[in-house]
């Protein structure tokens, strides 16, 4: 039989290959196109093409020569002579007893002749040294041997009739044991009936929103700044977003009440993201009182809440009156954001109109669901959370002092929780200026304007986050950011 004239460059079925960071999968090989001549010449120069294109990413593996050969159905010496000439021509590198890699082609040796159509534009962007931008907890420390275990224990004892479809509410035990984590630690007044397992606070978030929707509350007030990622999300459903301003006590709730035909709210109150404020107690009352006066629904996203350094977390807003809140959760911020796992605890009547929604509410695996329920009832959970926050605590004294000798004239903000905090510039200091000076001395930040619904130049500030950073690396991450401000600073009084 002649060999196939297309080829899909990839692993044939019943190789197994080695773990490689990259494999050089599924990628079409059209050898009609290659030219004229013997096989071997057809194929090396279609590598080449692709290699050229940017089709074949750098660094990813080959196929073993003996794979490549038998999905092309010619001899291994074909594919070996296209290997060898390639790697002499520079464009693959090869080592015994390793796979054949794609070279990384410096940007003079692409030909300018490739049409544009063909040119794969894929810019690459620096690696941050140092991370400082907000959103991730410590990926270093994720128990990788305990949930694996937790894994392997459920997938050996799972009765086979589990194995079929899960419930769209999610594992009934893990909604069972995640109401009861909930009362004991959050204060919440969680019923397993009323949870649900989402795969993110953005996915639960919008779902009850395209309910709300459906029943006539077209407006949602949010946080001015805040969650951008997920103040889009709900936008994208055609609803109205209402900015209410966030001051040192949180949600301004005077400004809310002035909003007419306002029925809902998603506010972040156990520490606001990204201010850092905690909502303050008289405002928490008269949160509660305004729902309760509109009958409306107040959407809080439990941001943060299992980090406060100074003291306890306040309760959830939910637990006061469970009739109004729905409370949101996961995991991306205490494990990993990998995992797709949140939650959500609803109204019971709007529960119902959950259940009865016809879109499907993404869900996480079932496996992963039982894993975060055995972790929680052995309690490996709660002792995760304990060493987290006594490592989250150091950092965050020590960012605050490297800040304080390093820039002695900056303002922080934002209570002592969570793992970001807010770096307030001078008026005079652009703060775009400062990101991209940093950022071209490997240190990534955030502007503050990047969550804000308009920017606001006379405000400056950056959000710093320090969940990710590593102990080591805060010192010089600082020193490396503080002389970007200046830069930056200096530059617009020149």
């Amino acid at each position: 039989m002649a060999p196939s004239r297309r080829i899909g460059l990839g692993i044939p079925f019943g190789v197994v290959p080695a773990p490689q960071s990259k494999l050089a999968c599924d990628v079409l090989l059209d050898l009609d196109t290659a030219g004229p001549g013997p096989l071997h010449e057809r194929l090396t120069r279609a590598l080449r093409t692709a290699i050229r294109d940017g089709v074949l990413a750098p660094d990813s593996a080959l196929p073993p020569s003996r794979a490549l050969a038998a999905d092309l159905g010619c001899s291994r010496w074909v594919v070996t002579q296209a290997y060898e000439q390639l790697i002499a021509e520079g464009y693959l590198a090869g080592r015994t007893g390793s796979a054949t890699r794609i070279r990384r082609l410096d940007p003079q040796d692409r030909p300018a002749d490739v049409p544009e159509g063909r040119r794969q534009v894929r810019p690459e962007l620096p690696t941050p040294r140092y991370d400082l931008a907000p959103g991730l907890p410590d990926l270093r420390e994720f128990p990788r041997r305990r949930w694996a275990d937790a894994i392997q224990s459920q997938l050996t004892t799972l009765p086979h009739t589990e194995l079929g479809y899960p419930e769209r509410s999610g594992a009934p035990r893990l909604r069972e044991v995640l109401a009861a984590y909930l009362r004991r630690v959050r204060g919440a007044d969680a019923q397993p009936a009323d949870v649900t397992v989402t795969s993110s606070v953005t996915s639960g978030v919008t779902a009850l929103c395209r309910v709300l929707r459906a029943r006539g509350i077209n407006r949602i007030a949010v946080e001015d700044p805040g969650w951008t990622r997920l103040r889009q999300a709900v936008a994208d459903l055609g609803v109205e977003l209402v900015g209410i301003p966030v001051d040192a006590d949180g949600l301004v709730v005077d400004a809310l009440v002035r909003q007419p035909d306002v029925r809902a709210v998603l506010l972040t109150p156990a520490h606001q993201f990204p201010t850092g404020a905690v909502l303050a107690p008289e405002r928490r009352a008269a949160l509660l009182a305004w729902v309760r006066g509109v009958d409306g629904v107040i959407l809080e996203d439990d941001y943060d809440a299992e980090f406060r350094y100074d003291r306890r977390p306040v309760g959830t807003l939910q637990g006061v009156e469970p009739r109004h809140v729905a409370l949101f959760g996961s995991l991306s911020k205490t494990l990993s954001p990998a995992l797709g796992i949140g939650w959500m605890v609803t109204p019971r009547a709007w529960t119902s109109m959950l259940r009865d929604d016809t879109k499907a509410l993404p869900s996480p695996p079932l496996l992963d669901q039982l894993a975060f329920t055995q972790f929680l009832e052995s309690g490996g959970y709660d002792r995760h959370l304990r060493a987290s926050r006594q490592r989250y605590r150091r950092r965050r004294d020590a960012l605050v002092g490297a800040i304080g000798t390093q820039l002695p004239d900056s303002t922080l903000s934002g209570a002592a929780a969570g793992l970001h905090l807010v770096l307030q510039l001078d008026p005079a200091t652009p703060a775009d200026a400062v990101v991209t000076g940093a950022a071209a001395a490997g240190v990534k930040v955030a502007d503050l304007d990047t969550y804000r619904l308009s920017p606001d130049p006379s405000a400056p500030a950056l959000v710093l986050g320090y969940g990710n950073l590593p102990d080591g690396a805060v010192h010089p991450a600082v020193s490396r950011l503080a002389e970007a401000v200046r830069s930056a600073r200096s530059s617009v009084m020149s």
